[in-house]
């Protein structure tokens, strides 16, 4: 491919960190992406002989459903465990169940509240594992869809203006898409948040690091005619460790129609989903909505993802 996918090596790779990718791989994924994406249907059967296990220790439905879709569109096998019927409710181990899922399938996509719970299945399992979001920094197939969105409706990625609206501290979404725009050159980025929901200070030194450099502290209202991209999120209510602190922030920060009419009109509106009050309804008729197309491209990207990685 244009980029130099055969070279890049995505046979048999874990996914465990948006940042352990190249822009030019990021690139490649999202030309195969795109592919499915014209092609509708009738995909042949490449993963015919491959079975995708999908180990979910938290709920989901975009990012489970969405991976069981792309990969019976190719052909595979699905096998699905839900922990609440597991053997870890009679007290096994999470590295015995992996070891599990290793000898009964070809590739394990796994979610976990525990930051680093993905990268230890890795490190126990020589089949292929896929991270759907592991506690509060990292869901690496999110961000790459939300920028494979970006790209797609925008024409890329470089040289836009950026806002992340919400919870930029417990989203994980909203962190992974910040190291995600680390691989390309953003023209501005800003977080608009509560203070109690900034990034983390190691999060913006990592960024910072890497070349990214996150403006806090101005409102949606005195920014929003610059706009190209509003990321917004979900205040995470499950991921306070105080729940009186989340009845502070909560309903904060709520994309008002009033607000967004003063946006320029190619400025779209990224949500990773599900939401709540923070993005109302009435937005969903406005030519900014752009959060179902991107809940939707979530099927062919992962589709992409799993016949580079399994090789079909």
């Amino acid at each position: 491919m244009a980029h130099g996918a055969e070279e890049s090596g995505w046979k048999n790779r874990d996914v465990i960190d948006i940042l352990g990718f190249t822009k030019n791989e990021l690139l490649d994924l999202f030309e195969e992406t795109d592919k499915f994406v014209e092609q509708g249907s009738d995909f042949g059967e490449p993963l015919r002989h491959k079975i995708v296990a999908t180990a979910f220790f938290e709920p989901s439905t975009r990012t489970r459903l969405s991976f069981s879709s792309a990969a019976l569109r190719l052909g595979a096998k699905v096998i699905d465990l839900s922990a609440e019927v597991s053997s870890l409710m009679k007290g096994e181990s999470f590295a015995d169940t992996i070891r599990m899922l290793e000898a009964y399938s070809d590739l394990i996509v796994v979610r976990h509240p525990s930051e680093g719970a993905a990268l230890f299945a890795s490190e126990i399992s020589s089949k292929p594992v896929v991270n759907g979001g592991d506690g509060s920094q990292h869901h690496p197939t999110q961000a790459m869809l939300d920028v494979y969105t970006v790209n797609k409706l925008k024409g890329g990625v470089d040289g836009l203006t950026y806002a992340l609206v919400g919870d930029i501290k417990y989203a994980r979404t909203a962190t992974s898409f910040l190291y995600a725009l680390t691989k390309f050159n953003p023209r501005r980025v800003y977080a608009v948040c509560p203070e109690a929901l900034r990034p983390r200070a190691e999060v913006l030194k990592r960024l910072e690091g890497l070349g990214l450099r996150v403006e806090l502290g101005l409102e949606l209202e005195d920014i929003i005619g610059e706009l190209d991209v509003v990321y917004a999120t979900r205040i995470q209510k499950e991921r306070f460790p105080d729940q009186s602190e989340y009845e502070k922030v909560k309903g904060s920060y709520r994309l008002a129609r009033t607000v967004m009419e003063k946006a320029k009109r190619e400025c779209i509106i990224l949500h990773p989903l599900p939401r709540v009050e923070e993005l109302p309804y009435e937005l969903d008729s406005t030519p900014h909505a752009a959060y179902f197309k991107q809940a939707a491209w979530g099927v062919p990207l992962r589709m992409a993802l799993l016949k580079l990685i399994l090789g079909g």
